[in-house]
């Protein structure tokens, strides 16, 4: 068996083994990625925000149609109520 072959394969996983360890410190030391939003992104983020908590649903004039329904004076023009539904659902016939 020869001693010095074993040795020199000690001596090449040492090498090796340092290598690896000082690379790691390496990517260790350069720290973590960041990330930076821009001006225009943190604006966005803001008018995103207002936009969801505002109300879908218009009080006022649910309110007046409300009344008008009660009091009875509520009327819809059966060709205002045609037109409407053929331009939000005609692309689909």
């Amino acid at each position: 068996m020869r001693i010095e072959a074993y040795n020199q394969v000690a001596q090449l996983y040492q090498t090796s083994n340092t290598k690896n360890t000082s690379q790691a410190a390496k990517q260790s030391s350069m720290g973590r990625d960041e990330v930076q939003i821009s001006s225009t992104g943190r604006d966005y983020n803001v008018a995103k925000a207002a936009v969801s908590e505002a109300s879908d649903i218009r009080e006022d004039l649910v309110a007046d149609i409300k009344a008008r329904i009660k009091a009875g004076t509520y009327e819809v023009s059966t060709e205002d109520f045609a037109d409407k539904l053929m331009s939000q659902f005609g692309s689909i016939l």
